[in-house]
């Protein structure tokens, strides 16, 4: 059964998907009436969900390698109607994101071991928040959880996490603005291994100008924290918004290159974004979408779901 079949003969998906994906929905409203108004599958047709699926932020190289797998499975297939093209693009978008891999979404635990994630992204993306709430995720899943926070270049991203331990009853270890982000992470983790911390969120700066900036402090933060423990960091976070579109595609390109990321979380997934970008960031970079926020509530923060994703673009056209 193709993934199609699968989302498509049963109706019992999570809705908050659907709600987040409501400004891609607006750019794939026209697929359905696109199709069915087709005569053939030519290259008029071809061009049309060209520029669809550009103007819904999936990326221009994303989309040319999308539409040349679409024209070969409908040469292979023989395939003449064009309403046919449905099942075989949910099915090519499926293809595009898993990459012929199965991709690991859960968070990398080491059991009995401190863990230790490292949050990175531009200032305003959400990355506080983020953490906040996953914070309040692990806390719930009986995990002994502390935040750490390491953008000391602004005294507001200290108190806004602060406040994030207040609300989720979370310990938060700060030091006065101005302090060495790498001293704070050292001082934390000490703290950490100590009384034995499961996870340790850390926030980072976002303000770095250039990329030789970012790579000397971002390898300067690892050097510390592997310093103090071996295996760690566990995972390397790279928070985007999801409404900046294709510069959050660059951002993705600068981090990626400055540090080894290990999956991204895609905030403001909530309505106003074009969440195209999933796919080409899954498709450039090789990254996988590790959560996604959907709203502003503490519980907003989900796991991210490829079928649920497909699904909540589409649900309404088929």
């Amino acid at each position: 059964m193709g993934l199609f079949q699968k989302l498509f003969g049963k109706k019992n998906k999570n809705e908050r998907y659907a709600l987040g994906l409501h400004k891609t929905k607006e750019n794939f409203g026209n697929l359905k009436a696109i199709l069915a108004q087709s005569k053939t599958i030519d290259e008029d047709l071809y061009d049309t969900l060209e520029e669809l699926f550009i103007q819904a932020d999936i990326g221009v190289d994303t989309v040319i390698y999308f539409i040349d797998e679409l024209k070969k499975e409908v040469n292979v297939k023989t395939i003449t109607d064009p309403k046919d093209l449905s099942e075989i693009i949910v099915d090519k978008m499926f293809e595009i994101y898993l990459q012929g891999e199965l991709v690991q979404t859960d968070l990398r635990y080491d059991e009995g071991e401190t863990n230790v994630y490292l949050f990175v992204g531009v200032n305003g993306v959400g990355k506080t928040t983020t953490i906040g709430k996953l914070a309040k995720q692990l806390k719930d899943q009986g995990r002994k959880v502390m935040m750490v926070a390491g953008d000391t270049f602004r005294a507001g991203a200290i108190d806004q996490l602060v406040e994030w331990g207040r609300r989720s009853q979370t310990f938060v270890y700060t030091k006065p603005a101005g302090s060495d982000p790498s001293s704070v992470i050292f001082d934390a983790l000490e703290i950490a291994k100590k009384e034995h911390y499961d996870v340790v969120l850390v926030d980072t700066a976002g303000r770095l100008q250039t990329k030789v900036n970012l790579m000397n402090e971002l390898s300067k933060m690892k050097r510390v924290i592997q310093k103090t423990l071996p295996d760690a960091p566990q995972e390397t976070l790279l928070v985007i918004d999801a409404t900046t579109g294709q510069n959050g595609m660059r951002q993705a390109e600068v981090f990626n290159e400055a540090t080894e990321v290990s999956g991204i979380v895609l905030t403001k997934l909530d309505g106003t974004a074009k969440g195209g970008i999933v796919l080409a960031i899954r498709h450039q970079y090789h990254l996988p979408i590790k959560y996604v926020g959907l709203g502003e509530k503490i519980d907003d923060l989900v796991m991210f779901d490829i079928e649920q994703y497909i699904y909540g673009l589409f649900r309404d056209f088929f």
